[in-house]
């Protein structure tokens, strides 16, 4: 039956293929921004409408199927898919590209959703041959603290039914199309923003003496933020704090009387994280104060690690050999990007995966949160028949 049922789910997602291929490119060109999927979120119910799954809606714009198999009881499983875009000005020349200026589907959510799409009408068609239910989870404001994900759990995404176990893929150009990639444990990083005002005195630039220089104090602050990794930090705990924003003045004989600055913090260790926090604060408010500058500074804190369930992730790795073949799987490496599927995974066994979207033969080699963006599309009947396998197959408690 298993054999059966996997190779009917591998024909209908190369059957179905151009179809959500279309979808993507629909998408693609009608990208919105965290929080703001109007337009996105009425798309998804009209395509589930079409394909007779009920859902609801949760978070605004967020939009939740449901799909009942045989024995609805015996095994609950929620699929993922996040649907927000970039402020990121597309520089693909292409015939999907975004019609809304400044913003982009740089990230692939477009993709994710199409999968998921994709998945929820081959499960639907064949809802007769495999148990349990499934839980379309289409998610807003992945990009953008606090994270949808924390807000549809808040909402109570993950009860009435409650799933045993959340899956959820993410295109990767690094990987080569046609292949997959996971990890057990920790696999992403938690990440924090890191908001600071350094204020001074302004005056003339030819008369420094009689000034307070916030710029000569924030050249300094950023050195010394990097001391907080490389001196407090145990080397081999993976950790990163990158300031990504400065401003301050606006000519070039004026001393201005603030700067601001922004970056972020990521971790792996959840103890060392909240360490740091309080490191970061107190090592610049003490730098800036000797130096004769007052600041404000907050800590806005994000999503946590991602962590993969050891069984969910030896399932998915098992599936996906079994779809694409055993030597086209390989282990994820550690990355110290952020994802909020954190928040499912802190709840409930989850398990995010990477799907091969490159092609270096082809040139789609640009990596996401660039203009240039772009997948080998043939990833998408991967993803759809990947996610669709899952739900109807993978083993939970």
């Amino acid at each position: 039956m298993s054999e059966s049922l996997n190779a009917k789910i591998k024909s209908l997602a190369k059957k179905y293929s151009g179809e959500f291929i279309s979808v993507r490119h629909h998408l693609h060109a009608h990208p919105e921004l965290s929080y703001k999927e109007f337009e996105t979120s009425k798309f998804i119910q009209q395509k589930l409408t079409e394909f007779n799954i009920p859902f609801e809606i949760k978070a605004t714009t967020g939009v939740i199927g449901l799909i009942k198999g045989k024995n609805p009881d015996k095994r609950i499983i929620a699929l993922r898919a996040d649907m927000d875009a970039l402020p990121i000005t597309e520089e693909n020349n292409i015939d999907y590209k975004s019609t809304n200026a400044g913003i982009m589907h740089a990230c692939g959510h477009d993709v994710h959703t199409s999968c998921l799409l994709g998945a929820a009408k081959i499960l639907n068609e064949l809802k007769d041959e495999w148990e349990g239910t499934i839980k379309l989870i289409f998610q807003p404001g992945e990009e953008k603290n606090p994270g949808g994900a924390s807000i549809l759990i808040k909402e109570g995404v993950l009860k009435n039914p409650a799933p045993q176990g959340i899956f959820a893929l993410h295109v990767h150009p690094g990987l080569e199309v046609g292949k997959l990639s996971f990890r057990s444990g920790m696999v992403m990083a938690s990440a924090d923003e890191i908001y600071i005002t350094v204020k001074g005195k302004g005056g003339h630039a030819a008369a420094p003496q009689s000034a307070i220089d916030p710029i000569l104090i924030s050249s300094h602050l950023i050195i010394s933020l990097q001391q907080i990794i490389s001196r407090n930090n145990n080397p081999f705990n993976p950790s990163v704090l990158s300031v990504t924003s400065i401003n301050g003045g606006f000519t070039t004989n004026v001393i201005p009387s603030e700067v601001k600055l922004m970056g972020t913090f990521r971790a792996m260790n959840e103890e060392w994280r909240f360490k740091a926090h309080e490191l970061i604060i107190k090592q610049a408010t003490e730098l800036v104060q000797s130096m004769g500058g007052e600041i404000d500074i907050k800590i806005d804190v994000g999503y946590p690690f991602v962590l993969n369930d050891k069984r969910l992730n030896e399932t998915a790795w098992k599936k996906g050999e079994e779809y694409v073949g055993k030597a086209n799987v390989e282990e994820t490496e550690l990355r110290m990007g952020a994802e909020d599927f954190a928040y499912y995974s802190h709840q409930i066994p989850g398990c995010f995966f990477r799907i091969g979207a490159g092609n270096k033969a082809k040139g789609i080699t640009s990596g996401v949160h660039t203009p240039t963006f772009n997948i080998d599309e043939n990833a998408i009947e991967i993803g759809i028949g990947m996610m669709a396998l899952l739900g109807a197959e993978a083993e939970v408690d």
